[in-house]
């Protein structure tokens, strides 16, 4: 199976550019984001702190996680029910980062998420796919951005969506999810060694796209 992994901070477009290359290579695009967000918010629920190792392990053997795909696109069940929009509020993305720095919560999700790989051809994007998840992935991408263009990006989402968006606690949040992200002790986020670096900082979704399909083509012939 051919395997692409897309690393890089919040907001640097990973999802959106990762799930339009796989419609264009007709690969399977798995958001493993989704997944951390997930057990963020059962914890959140549940009224755990994200940070709380023991308190988060003691839950996972409540967890049930699936992805499905209906057109290539993907859903995620939380113990049955569908997770896709809450998993994506500001809160619930800094709760993914609280519980991704868990290695309980890292190895609960980590052979679903290679099974995935072997299992199909996809487009894997995370934090540290090229790094632990896929480190024999054929191609590897870290794709980033300024913090201030990723604020202004997830501000234009969230108004889009009907919801007021403050610019400046939204580039307070990214900021302090890229500590978490890349202060980590287990799996920190990082290009891999030889994962091909692309900045999206001033560049329009296809712009980006076109770069990529193009590293791609060259890379996987």
């Amino acid at each position: 199976m051919i395997n692409i992994a897309i690393d890089g901070p919040a907001g640097a477009g990973k999802s959106t550019i990762a799930r339009l290359l796989a419609k264009k290579l007709g690969y399977i695009y798995v958001d493993t984001g989704a997944l951390y967000r997930a057990v963020g918010l059962y914890a959140v629920r549940k009224g755990a702190s994200t940070k709380d190792a023991s308190a988060v392990t003691s839950m996972l053997p409540d967890i049930d996680l699936e992805l499905r795909y209906a057109s290539r696109c993907q859903r995620v069940l939380l113990n049955g029910e569908d997770v896709s929009s809450e998993i994506r509020r500001p809160e619930i993305s800094l709760a993914a980062s609280g519980v991704s720095a868990i290695p309980a919560v890292r190895a609960f999700l980590l052979d679903l998420q290679r099974d995935m790989a072997k299992r199909n051809d996809v487009v894997m994007d995370g934090r540290d796919i090229g790094t632990v998840v896929l480190p024999d992935a054929q191609l590897k991408i870290f794709l980033t951005a300024l913090p201030e263009e990723r604020a202004r990006r997830r501000c234009g989402e969230l108004s889009s969506k009907g919801s007021k968006a403050d610019y400046a606690k939204v580039l307070e949040e990214i900021n302090l999810r890229d500590r978490q992200d890349t202060g980590r002790k287990i799996a920190p986020l990082k290009p891999a060694s030889d994962a091909v670096t692309v900045d999206t900082t001033g560049c329009s979704v296809g712009r980006v796209l076109a770069k990529l399909m193009k590293i791609a083509g060259a890379r996987l012939k």
